[in-house]
């Protein structure tokens, strides 16, 4: 199912002179427009004075409607529409048009125009995430339960794009189900735009008159837009989740469709010659064309926003001028303004608000769905979208007091009962599953070999740690694992900080997963720690794409080559300590990736020791328990895609390298059957698809001490027979896994 991510994601939004949902790329995206009266504006004379006029624009509610069709396809995984996410983009321009030609229109007020945006906004969005946070309450599990009670906050506060930012940006984070609520990013971009649209424009306005202040709007426009979109350019090349959820790389769109509106008004655009209108005709069918390739063109793979937006933006923004004309969008015009299209875009901001939740709902529920469900279910959500069009949009729009105040209390009450809604949510799984503040747990004792986890007379009599912590289990030193964007690791030293042994831990966010077991080895003896882990990161000499850069992970490589020399530049380690996920590239690809860094590595002339990959849920298992009310036996996971072959404990590299391994893959998925375990002993083994809990890192330390370094002090030496690193697990090929890492951003 589609979500809100960087394209890797992409959420739409609906203008209405007014507003408009989003799409997000990286998983499952919602994206959802704004029905708002599609008005161009006219200069008229009146008894004298000329004042604008707006009139009513058919092609500009159809081309909403095609937008949020666009992104409905898209989020329902509909065969062939995988780049429907620009729906959204659609959206933002049709919005900065809308809005521009309002605001020079009309001598509105500050209040006048909020109390406007309020009562267009906010009664639609309140409804539904009230209605969001009950079915939440009743049908997900605590934990989500939990996040959906944060977004919710952050939905009703119209800053939801930066709550995403930040669950986008955190690796350790960016592995969960997308929210009910993420396609509420496009919204928040949204008010945040037109705040900052109506305080400029409308001061501008009152401190300049005529010629004066159209050249002061277009330029302010044109630097706001430049701007923007140097900041999109850029961002999309570092920073995707930013790229994509941010206002800062999404206003220049605005200013698109901005830059139309102020357009439109020239004479030659609104003249009858014949040059004019087939000028125009090739403008709007050019235009309608640029707007719908990127839909089959697109996919998740495309970089996002950047330089592919363009198309899009641009494309939309030539058919709203088109529409200045005396024919309108001449034909193209004429087929965005036919009835079922139109019909959609009366519909859009509410179908928008709507769809999403259905859809991760149930699958939430249900699991992973075909596209002919997505599809069913995204059709079925047009009737609470039409209902609340008819019972909250247009009676609290139309049928109250137009005064500022009366305005302003709707949109007041429309923030505040969603933060009624997201409290009670949350009361209610902390009582389910306790306070996640609570101080940590201690972790009980581990066995160091034999085949059970706990040492003897060790027991534990509830989940370890409780499932309200178990997400947040994460090994200290959160700082050491850098950014995708970073290429050079800090200084990040743990326990004896000034001795001159260390131990040295080197891979990916697999490896950072055992820093506080391996800080235990090296506190044993007076020895320090030294951390250099980066996401997504294979130490294996092959070049990885990031999904969420949406590009090759050139930083990766960078970083690698930068840390190999750093570790010959200082004093030889006393142990260098790798490990990582194992399932970059393919097997052969692995195997001569690792030769290439081994051959670095001896160079050192110190100790080698490698921990295998620890076993691959490939689901979030907190959740899964938090939804089996915390059954140790509950939440099972296949064996045979839990494990992939590996080139150092497999393939005979570590005999040839003299690296000494321990592979704990049979003590966490223990005998031949088909299925391994998501807790062992009382111990929730993972904090989410993949990573071990923090808390199982310091049950196995005694383990990891005896198997790499023997008794405290000994140095490194080959696996003693017996221990597990001896031990045979069964290996089934299986095909190669994206690295976790490159999740892509959902896309609302």
């Amino acid at each position: 199912m589609p979500t809100a991510v960087p394209p890797q994601s992409s959420s739409p939004g609906i203008p209405t002179a007014d507003l408009l949902p989003g799409v997000v790329r990286l998983g499952p995206d919602p994206a959802a427009p704004q029905p708002v009266a599609a008005t161009a504006t006219a200069t008229v004379a009146e008894s004298g004075q000329p004042r604008r006029r707006t009139a009513f624009r058919p092609d500009i509610e159809g081309l909403r409607g095609l937008a949020v069709l666009c992104v409905l396809a898209f989020h329902s995984a509909v065969p062939g529409l995988t780049g429907g996410y620009i729906g959204v983009d659609v959206f933002f321009v049709i919005s900065g048009f809308l809005i521009t030609g309002l605001l020079i229109g009309r001598p509105l007020g500050l209040w006048d125009f909020a109390a406007r945006r309020a009562r267009r906004i906010l009664p639609a969005a309140a409804t539904v995430l009230v209605a969001t946070a009950a079915a939440g309450g009743a049908l997900l599990d605590p934990l989500r339960g939990t996040d959906l009670a944060r977004d919710l906050i952050a939905a009703a506060g119209q800053f939801a794009n930066w709550r995403f930012v930040g669950e986008q940006t955190d690796y350790l984070a960016a592995e969960r189900d997308p929210s009910p609520l993420q396609h509420f990013w496009s919204l928040g971009v949204e008010n945040q735009f037109y705040l900052l649209w109506g305080i400029l424009l409308l001061g501008l306005a009152r401190y300049l008159r005529g010629r004066r202040r159209t050249l002061a709007i277009t330029l302010a426009t044109v630097a706001v837009g430049g701007i923007s979109l140097a900041l999109c350019l850029r961002w999309t090349a570092t920073s995707a989740p930013l790229a994509y959820f941010s206002t800062g790389s999404r206003l220049w769109e605005f200013a698109a469709g901005a830059c139309a509106a102020l357009a439109g008004s020239a004479p030659a655009i609104r003249g009858e010659r014949r040059p004019v209108r087939w000028s125009l005709r090739v403008l709007g069918w050019g235009g309608l064309a640029a707007v719908l390739a990127p839909v089959v063109l697109y996919d998740r793979d495309t970089p996002f926003p950047g330089t592919a937006a363009l198309l899009p933006v641009l494309g939309t923004a030539a058919v709203l001028l088109a529409g200045h004309g005396p024919l309108g969008a001449a034909d193209a015009g004429r087929l965005l303004a036919t009835r079922p299209l139109r019909a959609a875009g009366r519909l859009s901001y509410a179908w928008y608000l709507w769809h999403w939740p259905v859809l991760t709902i149930a699958q939430a529920r249900c699991g992973a769905l075909p596209w002919t469900t997505l599809l069913v279910l995204t059709a079925a959500s047009a009737l609470p979208a039409w209902l609340t069009l008819r019972l909250v949009e247009q009676p609290l729009r139309y049928g109250s007091s137009p005064a500022p105040r009366r305005g302003l209390a709707i949109g007041a009450s429309a923030l505040v009962i969603p933060l009624i809604a997201a409290l009670t949510l949350g009361g209610g799984t902390v009582r389910a599953l306790g306070d996640p503040a609570a101080g940590p747990v201690a972790a009980p004792a581990g066995a160091v070999d034999g085949p059970l986890l706990l040492a003897p007379g060790s027991r534990v009599l509830t989940l370890t740690p409780p499932l309200a912590r178990a997400r947040e289990d994460f090994p200290p030193g959160r700082g050491c694992e850098i950014p995708l964007n970073a290429d050079r690791s800090p200084r990040c030293l743990f326990g004896a900080e000034d001795s001159p042994d260390r131990i040295v831990l080197l891979g990916d966010s697999h490896a950072g997963q055992w820093i506080s077991a391996a800080l235990a080895l090296a506190e044993q003896r007076h020895w320090a720690l030294e951390v250099l882990v980066k996401p997504g990161c294979p130490l294996a000499t092959l070049t990885v794409r990031n999904n969420v850069l949406g590009r090759t992970f050139e930083e990766c490589d960078r970083w690698r080559e930068n840390t190999l020399t750093r570790l010959t530049s200082g004093p030889r380690p006393r142990l260098v300590l790798m490990a990582g996920l194992n399932r970059y590239g393919s097997r052969q690809e692995r195997t001569e990736g690792w030769t290439r860094t081994l051959d670095r590595l001896t160079a050192l002339g110190a100790p080698l020791a490698y921990l295998g990959d620890t076993p691959m849920p490939g689901k979030d298992i907190p959740t899964c328990l938090a939804a089996s009310d915390g059954r140790s036996d509950a939440c099972f996971f296949p064996r045979d895609t839990a494990f992939e072959p590996d080139p150092l404990l497999d393939g005979g590299l570590a005999a040839r390298y003299g690296v000494r391994t321990l592979d704990l893959g049979p003590l966490l998925c223990p005998g031949t059957g088909p299925s391994c375990p998501a807790v062992l002993e009382g111990v929730v083994l993972y904090r989410d698809t993949g990573h071990i809990t923090d808390t199982l890192a310091r049950v196995l330390a005694p383990r990891l001490d005896k198997g790499l370094l023997g008794a405290p002090g000994a140095p490194a030496a080959s696996a003693a027979p017996g221990s597990s690193a001896q031990s045979a697990r069964p290996m089934q090929p299986v095909q190669p896994v994206q690295p976790m890492q490159s999740v892509q951003p959902v896309q609302p």
